[in-house]
């Protein structure tokens, strides 16, 4: 999976026209007791976190390698080694060799935009789905406890406005709607299991919003990165109408992915609360 439409500028610079990031700029610069990074464009894993280690270079380090995951080709400059992922050949930054700062005198130096953490120590692949089902919170509270899910993040896509704000989304003219990233294990996880576990903590024929919440930035919709994702959320959805229902969530192509402010994240687990207007109805 190439999930380029659906990256941040910022991010499409690093991962396909290698750029480089501001040193200190990005985040992942501590390292993490326990965990995986991600490629941010495709999905695989690449590093482990008990191989990271802070190096005071300014970016991401790594002394290891996940196997067959990282490709080192000579860089332009005649100088470098750089590093790309296996898979999807996004860029990640550059090996460095004998600077003594581990035991494996290795340093994998990463442009933190060109990867992605969660807090699973053995997933060795993942894909990604994007998803609306109205207010953001109910959703991700719901998905986050589907077995197989490894990391969560809401947002904004499917308008016409770079990086908006929530409070431009709620004018209702930006033409976003509210919406979620899921990262899943495809191992113990399946694009479909998740469609159909979609289908049953929201309201599907609602056509104005969901529950309460009404206006265009709270309506269903099913954002596909491939003609595999498109197909399989039709053959869903044809199972729905099947028994009757008049689905009204929409099936569109992948567009840019805007991360919600930070107080939206995880906003009923961090404030103890329960969702108000998504519930869990089998119909499957």
């Amino acid at each position: 999976m190439d999930k380029l439409d659906s990256l941040m500028p910022d991010v499409v610079h690093i991962v396909r026209d290698k750029g480089t990031e501001r040193p200190y700029s990005g985040n992942y610069l501590e390292p993490y007791k326990k965990g995986t990074y991600l490629c941010r464009r495709c999905g695989l894993a690449l590093f482990r976190a008990d191989n990271q280690f802070f190096s005071s270079c300014g970016w991401p380090s790594f002394d290891d390698e996940l196997p067959h995951a990282i490709l080192k080709l000579a860089d332009k400059d005649g100088i470098r080694t750089e590093i790309v992922c296996s898979r999807c050949h996004g860029h990640l930054g550059h090996v460095f060799e004998g600077e003594g700062l581990t035991s494996k005198n290795l340093r994998h130096c990463v442009n933190s935009l060109s990867i992605e953490f969660v807090e699973d120590n053995e997933v060795i692949d993942t894909e990604e789905a994007i998803l609306a089902a109205g207010c953001f919170w109910g959703v991700q509270y719901y998905l986050d406890r589907l077995d197989g899910v490894i990391k969560t993040e809401v947002g904004y896509t499917g308008g016409q406005v770079d990086s908006p704000s929530y409070k431009q989304v709620c004018t209702k003219t930006t033409g976003h709607f509210e919406a979620i990233r899921v990262i899943y294990d495809i191992k113990k996880l399946s694009y479909e299991s998740l469609l159909k576990y979609f289908f049953e903590i929201h309201d599907p024929t609602q056509v104005d919003g969901q529950g309460p919440d009404l206006g265009p930035q709270y309506l269903s919709a099913v954002f596909y990165f491939d003609e595999k994702q498109k197909q399989i959320a039709q053959q869903v959805i044809g199972l729905l109408e099947a028994k009757n229902f008049k689905v009204a969530t929409q099936l569109l192509p992948v567009d840019i992915f805007w991360p919600a402010e930070e107080y939206h994240q995880e906003y009923y687990d961090r404030n103890e609360k329960l969702p108000y207007c998504h519930t869990r109805v089998k119909r499957f």
